[in-house]
């Protein structure tokens, strides 16, 4: 199913095993890879994958800054879905990927919250409930980090995300500038990407509707239908109810299922596909039916194959009782009580501190699609608001485009704030529209 036989998955360790053993022959200020855990809390270990940028002398890697990827979910992995399906050096096939962020910048990967890909916990009262839980175990995580690798203290550091991970990246953004005022972590630390970000579910939910509509997947019945559901959950999250508007949240994509011929909510021009899965057995509850739709799709096929496989053989260091994915329905059960919560007030923060705060939107994603986007960046509490707002927006161009103005993205900031509306991508921006992503990522850290 993979398409790696043995003898290839056998090079491919005999390859790394070599760039290991050349490491310890003659090490570099920043690798070609390096991986390892953190012991984040009692029975709670995070797994972090980091790649040094390529280019054609290794010590050109330390003009390059440091960029940390954060998946969604909650419990999507970012050293398995954001490598090997977005923006890593290899593809799932184990090609060379052209529009690596390598290309531009070190990568971190870490698999949070714990439960998450390779990360674990070893009891479950370990697992996260909140976002200020995770946000301390990042702040853990990169503490740690950055002992065992000093050389990133000085080199410039930014936090780029997906999805649920905005939630991860604005809490720890807020964190992390504490913490360098407080002089307890040292770090050139110089902003946040958005991506595609589930900051203010209400928002968001509400606007699926309208977004539907406007694109001929709803007629005036269908769209009652769905602003009723999503006006529930409003309602639920109002009331302080926030597992309860998780679920209706649950309900209001049942209902957009039904109207739109199952439109994939990653991607509005694709219908039933991958298929929505149903409720399997009386033990079952909506949370496992969200999470199969939302969060297990990532776990499955090709990319399992490869983690639990030649992936978890490379690595060397991934416990015999964990595998990949295997906790992450916990993870987001866990989470559910705080799913519907906002952190527009973290955003809000990192702009107040004159941190760069960068918002990038895929034209075709639904469950984070840009209307949403417009209507909690409104909420947000910052001076610079309404001359943002007033900036025009200019189209920018990716290299393939350049000749014949094929628009790539658009893009507009006022200070510290940008927003990108990516063209011909859904919800996984570098998967969709590689080569306008990294030419995104090359602006924002250049």
């Amino acid at each position: 199913m993979l398409g790696v036989s043995f003898l290839s998955a056998f090079s491919i360790l005999l390859f790394f095993s070599f760039v290991s053993s050349s490491f310890a022959v003659k090490p570099l200020a920043i690798p070609d890879e390096e991986w390892g855990y953190v012991n984040v809390r009692e029975n709670a270990y995070t797994f972090w994958w980091l790649y040094g940028a390529q280019t054609s002398d290794p010590s050109q890697r330390l003009s390059k800054p440091l960029v940390m990827w954060l998946q969604g979910g909650p419990g999507g992995s970012s050293t398995g879905f954001g490598n090997f399906e977005e923006l890593g050096p290899l593809t799932v096939d184990l090609k060379p990927r052209n529009t690596t962020w390598l290309r531009a910048a070190n990568v971190l990967f870490v698999d949070n919250p714990v439960g998450t890909g390779y990360s674990y916990v070893t009891d479950k009262s370990a697992f996260t409930t909140n976002i200020t839980g995770i946000t301390d175990d990042l702040i853990t995580l990169f503490r740690a980090f950055l002992k065992k690798m000093p050389v990133f203290q000085k080199i410039p550091f930014y936090i780029f995300c997906e999805s649920y991970g905005g939630k991860y990246s604005s809490a720890l953004g807020v964190a992390l500038y504490k913490a360098i005022q407080a002089g307890s972590i040292e770090c050139d630390f110089k902003g946040v990407a958005l991506g595609d970000s589930w900051i203010s579910p209400v928002d968001i939910v509400l606007s699926w509707g309208p977004y539907l509509y406007a694109l001929s997947q709803l007629d005036e019945k269908d769209l009652q239908q769905v602003n009723k559901a999503a006006q529930a959950t409003a309602d639920a999250v109002a009331s302080g109810q926030y597992t309860k508007a998780t679920e209706l949240w649950g309900a209001t994509e049942d209902v957009i299922g039904t109207t739109t011929d199952n439109v994939d909510v990653y991607n509005v021009l694709r219908h039933n596909a991958p298929p929505f899965p149903k409720l399997w057995s009386s033990t079952e509850t909506v949370l496992d039916l969200l999470y199969a739709q939302h969060v297990g799709r990532l776990h499955e096929g090709d990319l399992k194959e490869l983690m639990n496989g030649p992936i978890r053989a490379k690595l060397g260091v991934i416990p015999n009782n964990v595998t990949w994915g295997g906790q992450s329905r916990d993870v987001f059960k866990y989470q559910s009580g705080d799913f519907m919560r906002s952190v527009i007030s973290d955003v809000s923060m990192l702009l107040q501190y004159g941190v760069k705060v960068v918002i990038y939107q895929g034209q075709l994603d639904v469950i984070c699609n840009t209307i949403g986007a417009e209507a909690w960046i409104a909420n947000l509490q910052w001076d610079g608001l309404a001359s943002f707002q007033k900036t025009d927006r200019v189209p920018l161009y990716p290299p393939s485009g350049m000749k014949d103005k094929e628009t790539g993205a658009f893009y507009k900031a006022y200070k510290n704030l940008e927003l990108y509306y990516i063209m011909k991508a859904g919800h996984m921006v570098p998967s969709d529209n590689g080569e306008m992503a990294l030419e995104m990522v090359k602006r924002i850290i250049a």
